[in-house]
């Protein structure tokens, strides 16, 4: 992850993402990307497995995960993928603000949930990273110290972008103009 925890939409080395786009459709929409049910292919060779909310849990049970013998209370994700080059579940987690609200002391949450998240993928064996997808609302400085906070507890923060490089995913290549 670029110093600071976030990085931009003019870089290769990732994709322009808007909060109102399911990540599965976001990336079947990407040249080279096919995404079937909980699958994700590149160029035809399985990548990924992409769950959101309650599909988490269907794709846990699926191979033998109790949950319950994990966490407390089900953990519903925007959007998770399991990047099987890395062995890595990234929990990405897209918040869009208009005004103040309750976003506001969501952010503040990351710590809890990857501690939960961990503990929930600990019998796969996985690691698990946490990333807040921010829109360019969460620049304003009134939000400096909660951003300096998700860094200072291991977890990550983008401006409307998917890091796909940092994920481990496959960059699709630059369209010329």
């Amino acid at each position: 992850m670029k110093k600071g925890g976030f990085g931009g939409g003019n870089t290769i080395t990732g994709l322009i993402y808007e909060a109102k786009v399911d990540l599965g459709t976001f990336l079947s929409q990407q040249q080279d990307y096919r995404v079937s049910g909980f699958d994700v292919f590149y160029k035809e060779e399985l990548v990924a497995k992409l769950f959101k909310k309650h599909g988490l849990y269907k794709y846990l049970a699926s191979v033998g995960v109790d949950w319950e013998k994990h966490i407390s209370s089900k953990l519903l994700p925007d959007n998770c993928i399991y990047v099987i080059v890395n062995n890595t579940v990234f929990i990405l987690e897209v918040k869009h603000q208009e005004v103040g609200g309750s976003v506001d002391e969501k952010l503040q949450t990351c710590d809890f949930k990857k501690k939960q998240y961990t503990k929930l993928f600990a019998e796969l064996n996985y690691k698990v990273e946490y990333v807040y997808i921010l829109d360019n609302w969460f620049k304003a400085d009134k939000y400096k110290d909660v951003r300096d906070y998700i860094i200072s507890v291991g977890c990550h923060y983008y401006y409307n972008y998917i890091p796909l490089q940092e994920l481990g995913l496959p960059v699709p290549p630059t369209k010329k103009k």
